[in-house]
């Protein structure tokens, strides 16, 4: 069982990057998650284990670089935290002694 699914990543609002480690390149994409639901499933892992072996830089092959390693960047949903943390929140207006 992963420790992370598609479907944990799209509930949770988080943004998935792809990222190319050739040094010439260092190319970076959004991921659309929905899409990648709808191509291997809720239940597939969003690890950068269970995603790795997917993705390779077109930019390289198209350039003829050897091909590198990806790695993924997980960008949580920062605003969406805030809101829910800030949801019963009432300022006061007292004056301090």
């Amino acid at each position: 069982m992963p420790q992370k699914t598609l479907a944990d990543t799209l509930a949770a609002n988080e943004s998935l990057y792809v990222n190319c480690s050739h040094p010439m390149c260092c190319k970076s994409t959004k991921l659309d998650i929905r899409a990648l639901i709808d191509r291997l499933g809720p239940d597939h892992g969003s690890m950068h284990w269970d995603l790795v072996g997917l993705f390779a830089c077109s930019g390289c092959k198209a350039a003829g670089r050897d091909r590198r390693q990806v790695f993924f960047t997980c960008i949580p949903d920062y605003e969406g935290q805030q809101r829910a943390r800030n949801r019963d929140w009432k300022p006061t207006f007292q004056r301090r002694s």
